[in-house]
């Protein structure tokens, strides 16, 4: 399928039709806490993760959080946000969405573009083509390099976007009237494809048909794992089949991993490296992602201060690893110990899982995920740029 033809479909892959859907979001990765990985850290390894992206910024040249700025100022664009300011008074999540797209000094949404441009950076030029030898070059990074960077990010918003369509036919009237859901879908449509057309467009600019070729494949990938997010979602009165972890690694790759694991590889394609170092890229893409994700199910249960009210996914890595060490049976008994009324008590199931084997196992993966990640990155000669993508890594792989 060409990356037109999967454009035009994506409004009904992610929104327009298709099954039901309650909220769509990408968990962010906020601040993580600090004990030591699998591997031995570096000495000067930053302890917070605001400085470990701070310092990876300063390397690449500029703050990766403006990189979609020249988009998101665009006449067309600030037509729909006038009309998202319809949506304030609201309980629509594309509110959400816009207020941490403008500023979210905790969460860095620009993560993947700046990985993107890190292991552009520790890779360099390549040696064996002299082809690359008029590029422009800033920091050490080419001009088209960042541009992929930008168009990474842009796919990734507007996904962001489109998982903030909410499903009419689940609404409660504690949701909000009818009416402002369905305009707030109507404009989650309209910014999204906005915002992946202009990612079509970057990408035609690049003129590279592999690299074309790995981004479409990277949307289609998104597109089918929010397929399966969305069928095995657990909500609320409704628990899901047991899908493993097998199954949970194989929809959490191509729902959260194959964006990034794939523009790793198409950056290394720009600056005309070979199939070894293209595919090590792939490979710190894929597992640093993949970290991430587990790193982000993992806060319900390890934050020291977690609010009673706050819900988590009952397909998120803890809850699966903890099904499988109690078989499905035991489990669903756990499931209806914290029904109370009707509504699932999450406060009295986190303890439950707490108390299993689950968590433990969660982090033991996203560390197992990390160190595959700094396996990676041996290939690549030493330097700033590498020693900033494994503080990412640690800084992943981190829990109190």
């Amino acid at each position: 399928m060409s990356l037109r033809k999967l454009l035009l479909r994506l409004p009904g892959y992610l929104g327009a039709s298709g099954p039901p859907r309650r909220l769509w979001r990408f968990p962010a990765l906020g601040p993580v806490s600090s004990v030591g990985s699998g591997r031995e850290r570096p000495s000067r390894s930053p302890a917070h993760w605001n400085q470990v992206v701070s310092e990876a910024e300063k390397i690449v040249g500029y703050p990766t959080s403006f990189m979609s700025l020249r988009c998101l100022l665009s006449d067309e664009l600030s037509n729909i946000a006038l009309q998202v300011r319809k949506l304030v008074g609201t309980q629509h999540p594309l509110l959400t969405t816009a207020s941490g797209l403008v500023h979210d000094s905790r969460h860095n949404l620009q993560l993947r573009g700046l990985v993107v441009l890190l292991i552009s950076k520790a890779a360099g030029p390549s040696s064996m083509n002299a082809s690359c030898q008029n590029y422009d070059m800033v920091s050490g990074i080419y001009s088209c390099q960042r541009s992929l960077a930008e168009i990474t990010e842009l796919i990734h918003t507007a996904l962001l976007v489109h998982r903030g369509i909410v499903n009419l036919n689940e609404l409660q009237s504690s949701d909000g009237a009818l009416k402002d859901m369905q305009f707030g879908n109507k404009i989650a449509i309209l910014s999204g494809d906005f915002l992946l057309a202009n990612a079509c467009n970057g990408l035609a600019l690049l003129q590279n048909t592999k690299v074309v070729e790995l981004l479409a494949s990277a949307l289609m990938d998104l597109v089918q794992g929010v397929y399966h997010e969305n069928s095995t979602s657990a909500k609320e009165n409704h628990i899901t089949e047991d899908i493993g972890i097998s199954t949970w690694k194989e929809q959490t790759f191509l729902s959260h991993g194959a964006l990034l694991a794939k523009s790793c590889q198409a950056a290394m394609e720009l600056a005309k490296h070979d199939a070894d170092v293209q595919d090590m890229a792939f490979q710190y893409g894929k597992h640093m992602a993949m970290s991430h994700k587990i790193n982000s199910d993992l806060q319900p249960f390890i934050k020291e201060k977690t609010s009673d009210s706050v819900t988590f996914n009952l397909n998120s890595a803890p809850v699966v690893l903890h099904q499988e060490f109690l078989g499905r049976d035991l489990w669903m008994k756990q499931i209806g110990e914290a029904q109370e009324k009707g509504r699932l008590d999450y406060a009295k199931l986190r303890e439950t899982i707490k108390a299993g084997k689950g968590v433990t196992s969660a982090i033991d993966l996203c560390r197992y995920h990390g160190n595959k990640a700094l396996e990676a990155l041996e290939s690549f000669p030493p330097s700033e740029a590498r020693s900033a993508l494994e503080n990412i890594v640690f800084a992943v792989t981190r829990f109190s």
